[in-house]
């Protein structure tokens, strides 16, 4: 009799032990995670309207893309009378500032000093018109604009990352 106690006292002591374990480890785990911003269809159509702005200021026709932190589309623009062939270009431009974290016309000046070999990174465009979108120092999207001279695209696109700062609150 005094084995069969002892015996429940073991049971329910393991079982308090594993249920106190079950409820403390999801804490214990987010506690492990780290905490992201991302960009939101919201936030990415305020970014967009901005560089919208800039070019109709400007009397440019480009594509205007907002991709998030791994190159993928949230928003497409087209404005009025824009080359069809500046949608590819824009969405490559983009994507190359969100994956690789910086300007796409970084890989452009690459290969205008001789460095011919940014050519071949996979999923790198090599023109000026791709810009990061940066919160708390951190890429968290791109925007890339195509349709215009390459100093245009990128002046557009920074005016667009320029807007994330307000867009991401």
């Amino acid at each position: 009799m005094r084995r069969e106690a002892l015996r429940r006292k073991t049971v329910l002591l393991t079982l308090a032990m594993l249920a106190a374990a079950i409820v403390a480890a999801p804490h214990a785990v987010r506690a492990d995670l780290p905490v992201k911003k991302v960009l939101t269809l919201e936030a990415a159509k305020k970014i967009a309207a901005a560089a919208e702005a800039e070019a109709k200021k400007r009397g440019a026709r480009v594509v205007i893309v907002v991709v998030d932190n791994g190159g993928y589309i949230l928003l497409l623009e087209r404005l009025d009378d824009t080359q069809v062939a500046s949608v590819d270009v824009g969405i490559a431009k983009a994507r190359t500032a969100a994956i690789f974290r910086r300007p796409s016309g970084d890989f452009e000046d690459q290969v205008k000093n001789g460095r011919i070999s940014a050519l071949a990174l996979p999923g790198a465009a090599a023109l000026r018109g791709g810009v990061p979108i940066m919160v708390d120092g951190k890429v968290i999207g791109a925007i890339g604009v195509s349709g215009e001279t390459p100093q245009e695209d990128e002046d557009i696109a920074k005016a667009g990352a320029a807007a994330a700062a307000s867009a991401t609150r």
